[in-house]
């Protein structure tokens, strides 16, 4: 198990009710890490689902569902930003 610090952000972080937590988790890549937030049901499971385009950060580097998670690490996930 890691404990990294997850933060979220805009209509996620509305969503979950909270801009960051600290969890242990056993998973060891950004998807798998998103698989175990999405178990979680609730507003977890709606804001993060597959099927939704959601961005993800590894020590604040957009980084893909393969990206190898460490102990201590700073995963942030948000919405794809849109400008006009």
């Amino acid at each position: 198990m890691s404990k990294i610090t997850v933060r979220y952000f805009a209509s996620i972080r509305e969503a979950v009710g909270q801009g960051s937590e600290a969890v242990e988790t056993a998973a060891t890549t950004l998807g798998a890490l998103r698989d175990e937030l999405i178990a979680r049901g609730g507003p977890y499971a709606a804001s993060l689902a597959r099927g939704r385009a959601v961005r993800m950060a590894l020590d604040q580097v957009l980084s893909d569902e393969s990206a190898a998670l460490v102990e201590g690490a700073e995963v942030a996930f948000f919405p794809p930003v849109t400008g006009g």
